[in-house]
């Protein structure tokens, strides 16, 4: 049953990230209000996915030990960059690699 928990809260770090992602693709562009800036798709999707993203995080966290949170939310710094690459062709520089490699380290000697 805690590993359904577990799930659900790599879930929530999934949609999490992917609304970091449709945010920024909404802040790129420019628009012809300030209205316009605020109601658009990609920033009424990313705020809707959050909001998704709080609420399974909540559910999980109550039936999840302490301990195992904080390597859940790591995943989240590794995604975005990972899916910036991808959408917005932003380079993985080396900082960023070794810094996802002790991420993963971290959580894979946590795990061991």
């Amino acid at each position: 049953m805690k590993q359904a928990y577990f799930l659900l809260a790599v879930c929530s770090v999934c949609i999490a990230s992917v609304s970091q992602i449709l945010l920024k693709k909404g802040a790129q562009q420019s628009y012809s209000s300030r209205i316009r800036e605020y109601l658009n798709g990609y920033v009424i999707t990313g705020y809707g996915m959050l909001m998704i993203s709080m609420v399974l995080t909540i559910i999980a966290y109550r039936n999840l030990s302490f301990l195992s949170v904080p390597v859940v939310e790591a995943l989240g710094y590794i995604l975005v960059p990972v899916l910036s690459y991808f959408v917005f062709r932003e380079k993985i520089t080396p900082r960023k690699a070794v810094g996802i490699l002790f991420i993963l380290g971290g959580i894979a000697v946590y795990y061991s």
